[in-house]
Parts: C-alpha cells; sequence; structure tokens
C-alpha cells in the first residue's frame, strides 16, 4: 500500500539554551503527519511555538531531538545535493510581507532568486517563467521592474508567494501569512493559496491564530499549547466538538458575525497567567488554568492519543 504522507513528524523537540541553567522548550515532543495534498492548520496563543514548529519541520531551525521525514527521508542531517533538493520542494511564505522582501532587488530578481540557485530556467524561458508566475498569484508582468515599496501589504504577500512557488515545491509553510494584512485584504490571500493548491497539487503547514481563516483553508488542525501539541483532528470535528479545555476556550473566542448569537454566548475565560515555557514544570502545563485539573495533571504530562477516529487529545481527562 502507498505511503501518502508527505510529511511525518515525530517526537519533534527544538529547545533554546537562555540561561546558564534555563532552557526554553519551544517546541517539545510534537508529532503530527500531513498527507500529500493537504492542508494542515496550527493554531494557538502567540508563544506557544507554532512558528518555531514550521521553521524547525524545514530545517530552518536544527532539531534537538526527534525526526521530520519528507517523503521518507529525514531531514535533519541532509547535506549537499540532498539538501539542496529540499530546500527546492519545500518553501516558505513569511508572516511579514515588509520585511520578507529585499528592498534593493526588484519583484523579478527577488521571484528569480530561487530559479537561479537552483538552476531551473535561463534566458527566455527564465523570463517567461517570472511574468507566469506573477500573472499566476494575480499580479502582471509591468510589475516585474518594479521595487518592492512600490507594492501595498496584500501585493507584496503576493510577490512571496509567486517567490515561494518560483523552485516548483511540493510543501509550503504558510507561516501567518496574512496576520499583517487587511482583514479585507486576507481572505483574499488564503482564497489565493486554495486555488493554487487545487491547480498545482501544493501541500501546506497553515500557521495562524486566526480561527476562522484556519477552519476555512485546513483539512485538519493541531492545537499548540507552550511547545506541546494539545489536539489533533479534523476540521470539522476539531470546531464541532473540540475536546481539549484549552481548545474549548480558544474556539468560544471566535466572534460570531450574528449580534443575537453573539449577545446570548457565554464565553470560556481562562483563568490565571500562561506559564513560561523555560525549565517548565512536570505535569499538563495547562494545569495552572485548567478547572478540570486532577492531581495527576500536575504529575505527568498527558500523551496525545486517538481518543475518537482521527481525533487526537493530550488530556488526562480521558485516559
Amino acid at each position: 500500500m502507498e505511503n501518502n504522507n508527505l510529511i511525518e513528524v515525530k517526537h519533534l523537540k527544538k529547545y533554546f539554551k537562555v540561561g546558564k541553567n534555563a532552557v526554553l522548550k519551544a517546541v517539545d515532543d510534537v508529532s503530527f503527519i500531513i498527507k500529500k495534498g493537504e492542508t494542515l492548520g496550527l493554531v494557538g496563543e502567540s508563544g506557544c511555538g507554532k512558528t518555531t514548529c514550521g521553521r524547525t519541520v524545514l530545517g530552518l531551525y536544527e532539531a534537538t531531538d526527534g525526526e521530520v521525514l519528507f517523503e521518507g527521508v529525514n531531514i535533519h542531517g541532509l547535506k549537499g545535493k540532498e539538501k539542496r533538493a529540499f530546500t527546492k520542494n519545500a518553501q516558505i511564505i513569511f508572516q511579514d510581507p515588509y520585511a520578507s522582501l529585499n528592498p534593493r532587488m526588484t519583484v523579478g530578481e527577488i521571484i528569480a532568486e530561487g530559479i537561479d540557485i537552483h538552476g531551473l530556467y535561463t534566458g527566455q524561458e527564465r523570463t517567461e517563467k517570472i511574468y507566469n508566475l506573477l500573472e499566476l498569484v494575480g499580479l502582471n508582468k509591468e510589475h516585474a521592474s518594479r521595487f518592492p515599496h512600490e507594492f501595498s501589504g496584500g501585493q507584496r504577500q503576493r510577490i512571496g508567494i509567486a517567490r515561494a512557488l518560483a523552485v516548483e515545491p511540493k510543501f509550503i509553510v504558510c507561516d501567518e501569512p496574512i496576520s499583517a494584512l487587511d482583514v479585507s485584504i486576507q481572505a483574499q490571500v488564503v482564497n489565493l493559496l486554495i486555488k493554487l493548491q487545487n491547480e498545482l497539487g501544493l501541500t501546506y503547514l497553515f500557521i495562524a491564530h486566526d480561527l476562522s481563516m484556519v477552519k476555512h483553508i485546513s483539512d485538519r488542525v493541531g492545537v499548540m499549547y507552550l511547545g506541546t501539541m494539545v489536539e489533533l483532528a479534523s476540521s470539522h470535528d476539531l470546531y464541532a466538538k473540540p475536546l481539549h479545555p484549552y481548545t474549548q476556550a480558544l474556539l468560544s473566542a471566535i466572534p460570531i458575525p450574528d449580534p443575537e448569537i453573539e449577545k446570548n454566548r457565554s464565553r470560556i475565560m481562562l483563568e490565571g497567567e500562561v506559564p513560561s515555557p523555560i525549565n517548565p514544570k512536570p505535569g499538563c502545563r495547562f494545569v495552572g488554568r485548567c478547572k478540570y485539573a486532577k492531581p495527576i495533571c500536575s504529575e505527568a504530562s498527558p500523551e496525545l492519543k486517538e481518543v475518537e477516529k482521527d481525533h487526537f487529545v493530550a488530556c488526562h481527562l480521558f485516559d
């Protein structure tokens, strides 16, 4: 039977030393798979480790422990040709379209950088490729000779998408690609990403904190809290029936565009401070803010396990 998994993340850890005896556990024993052609959404509060997770999956950060398999090959430890082949197949769209484009390069030069590095096209073919990419993302070929400062935020993000597509990747990490954009532009960019996925057969890891947008684009959603994965399920199941107390609180904060429903709805307010990811205590990371906490929650970390079909939760309530 053919393995349909493009990315397999197994017990991934990424720690940063932040003092003499202090370790920041940004990603701590996270596992998930992403199937070919699907979008896995990764959500959680700011500082939960989702961006670090995405960058470690791409190999931009060296993993402290664990494995990231791309088409069955562990990417950490790749060298030379193999490393180069992986960087062609896996790209990133950055959060800030203002900071991620070189202001001294024209749009054409920015898009062509990857093409030149991997020696994909030269001469007229290269020029045509740049023009095609611009049109693919909703810009036109006249834009190739302009500089980034001449564009709006939404247009810059389209240039960032074109740059990621230039080397014809299979997998793209979308690192909060809409959070720096106006609300009116966000849906356009997300719809463009969905269209490109359908046309080019792309696979996405979509990192965001806008839960309604994640629901719109994702096939499955993982919820991170303080470096750990607390819940993982299909988009429909997670939003219809969140099981982890943290996910329930997170989803209760999504505004509903009906004032009557919104007025009568009860929000789950989390008490207590978010603990520090530096030298975390044993047990569940959410224990100090959870109204269902039991003694075991302070002693042992819950494992992410399947409690309903394809619905995984890390919580002692389901032991």
